[in-house]
């Protein structure tokens, strides 16, 4: 039995392991923010400013390459190095599930349902996970949550025409991160392929369904998102409160104006509480 005493420390813990994660994630983006800076400079200068920058958006649009443009993009393709991936930020060493080779085992899951709290600055979203219908998935979400490996983490991309979804789960913020494992096959897609609005699913690489690591998707209104060689999506919940903060994210679109990229309106998950 776990002591008052006991549970504070463990509380005062995971509070400092998520300031840690916080820092050190902000310390990176400043530095990525100061070098593209000094290439972008250094490019004018030598005329080349132009090629200079289309290097720095094509370096982050790595996902466009892994799956079609109408589709939810993907965790990590299967190239991706064990380093790559739990490569959260600079002086950071990620343990626990994020290492694992091997996903958790579904029996966590089957046959039961959980409330989380996605607790972000935008406020709060609550979902109830289906461990019935898709319980790998399940387990897998629940078992990252448990580790914190969502906290401090941002909604990287969004997309507003043919598909209506908010995609997160990524600690890298790029659309390739994602733990050392990778699980599947697809569980509890729709037969119709349509996601209602609400439909908590998994994002994957296109016609690979044994893909699946972190990245989830929010659909915020009802899309028809088409199978591939795969099957469809592992829808593995729904949310039950706070899609209103999804549409109010998608009504600000993407940071480029375009109809698929980074919301303009920043989701950033503080934390993953399950119940």
């Amino acid at each position: 039995m776990t002591t008052k005493k006991q549970a504070r420390a463990q509380a005062a813990k995971k509070q400092q392991h998520y300031e840690a994660r916080r820092a050190a994630k902000e310390a990176r983006k400043q530095r990525v923010i100061r070098i593209t800076a000094i290439l972008v400079i250094a490019g004018l200068v030598l005329g080349g400013g132009l090629a200079v920058i289309l290097v720095a958006l094509q370096a982050n649009s790595s996902d466009a390459s892994t799956a079609a443009a109408s589709e939810p993009s993907a965790t990590a393709t299967s190239g991706t190095s064990t380093d790559d991936a739990v490569d959260v930020a600079d002086g950071e060493e990620m343990t626990g599930w994020a290492v694992s080779p091997e996903p958790p085992d579904p029996a966590t899951a089957e046959g039961a349902t959980w409330t989380a709290t996605v607790s972000t600055n935008q406020g709060d979203l609550v979902v109830e996970l289906d461990g019935a219908a898709a319980p790998q998935a399940v387990a897998s979400f629940l078992a990252l949550a448990g580790d914190g490996y969502f906290d401090g983490t941002d909604c990287h991309r969004l997309t507003t025409a043919g598909i209506y979804v908010l995609q997160c789960g990524d600690p890298t913020g790029t659309g390739t991160g994602g733990p050392a494992y990778r699980f599947g096959p697809v569980e509890n897609a729709p037969a119709d392929d349509v996601y209602p609005a609400g439909t908590l699913a998994m994002a994957r690489v296109g016609g690979d369904g044994e893909s699946m690591g972190s990245q989830f998707f929010l659909v915020y209104e009802d899309s028809t998102i088409p199978a591939d060689a795969a099957g469809g999506y592992t829808v593995f919940g729904h949310v039950v409160d706070g899609l209103d903060i999804v549409d109010r994210v998608a009504a600000a679109g993407t940071i480029t104006g375009d109809t698929d990229g980074r919301p303009a309106l920043s989701v950033i998950v503080n934390e993953v509480s399950v119940s």
